[in-house]
């Protein structure tokens, strides 16, 4: 029996519909979202973000979307702030951050949270670059008695580029100091997310340092950016895997188009 993994940046469920309609059908055993939306407070469906002349729908009610598409989940919502959304010209407050899905059927016997960058902002979005964290969830296998350690981060956006940064080199660092506190060396580990890196970036040694191998740059993909995103610079989202990870398929998912990211489809064995 398999565990199909999905790693996506959600994008605030933009394209909504379209999301929706692929999470239910693909049905995946975890499923890592980021820049995942909650609005307790919000009257309508949709809010803007605004940042000057740049607008951005968002789906008020995304976290909870997606636990509706996927009843059998466990779900976990980790925010890194919360911020001024816009409904017409009403504000309201928004958090955005990270979720994550396991199917009820997997314990989940170990996790770890926190930052991997900044802390959490209560009173808005904060400057650039903002905070980030990352989630890791240990999960046992019943069908193979064994446990598997997942981790997802979305990393630290800079005005500036994809290049490594100072802050970038301490975000890797911390996000090994968290792995290093849900893994069990000697189980199978997956590492995955919206990374906003370059393939050459040093984080990449540094992970490599616990023996993860990135999947995306391995197996040829040269493209995680869907046509929603017109911009150059396409690689963005990556998913690193330990050796023991059994992998039986892996892609970089083209069609449907459910965000401006591509989701990332591991089944491993």
């Amino acid at each position: 029996m398999t565990l199909r993994l999905i790693s996506l940046n959600a994008w605030g469920g933009r394209v909504h519909g379209p999301l929706m309609q692929y999470l239910k059908a693909a049905d995946p055993d975890v499923l890592c979202l980021q820049e995942v939306t909650r609005t307790p407070d919000a009257a309508a469906d949709w809010l803007a973000y605004r940042d000057g002349a740049f607008e951005l729908p968002q789906r008020a009610s995304l976290y909870e979307d997606v636990k509706a598409v996927l009843p059998g989940h466990e779900a976990m919502y980790a925010p890194v702030a919360r911020g001024t959304l816009f409904e017409g010209e009403r504000k309201v407050s928004s958090e955005f951050g990270l979720a994550t899905f396991v199917r009820g059927s997997f314990p989940i016997i170990g996790q770890q949270l926190g930052f991997v960058h900044g802390e959490f902002s209560a009173g808005g979005w904060g400057e650039h670059p903002r905070s980030r964290n990352a989630h890791a969830v240990r999960i046992h296998r019943y069908e193979i008695g064994s446990a598997v350690t997942i981790v997802q981060m979305h990393g630290l956006r800079d005005l500036a580029g994809k290049g490594d940064t100072p802050a970038r080199l301490a975000q890797a660092h911390a996000l090994v100091a968290l792995i290093e506190k849900a893994w069990q060396p000697g189980e199978p580990l997956v590492v995955c997310g919206d990374f906003n890196l370059l393939p050459g970036s040093e984080t990449f040694a540094i992970l490599g340092e616990l023996g993860l191998t990135d999947l995306v740059t391995t197996r040829g993909f040269t493209d995680t950016r869907t046509s929603w995103y017109p911009k150059d610079g396409r690689y963005a989202d990556y998913l690193l895997v330990t050796p023991d990870v059994k992998v039986e398929s892996f892609d970089v998912v083209a069609e449907p188009e459910v965000s401006d990211h591509r989701a990332l489809l591991l089944e491993i064995a």
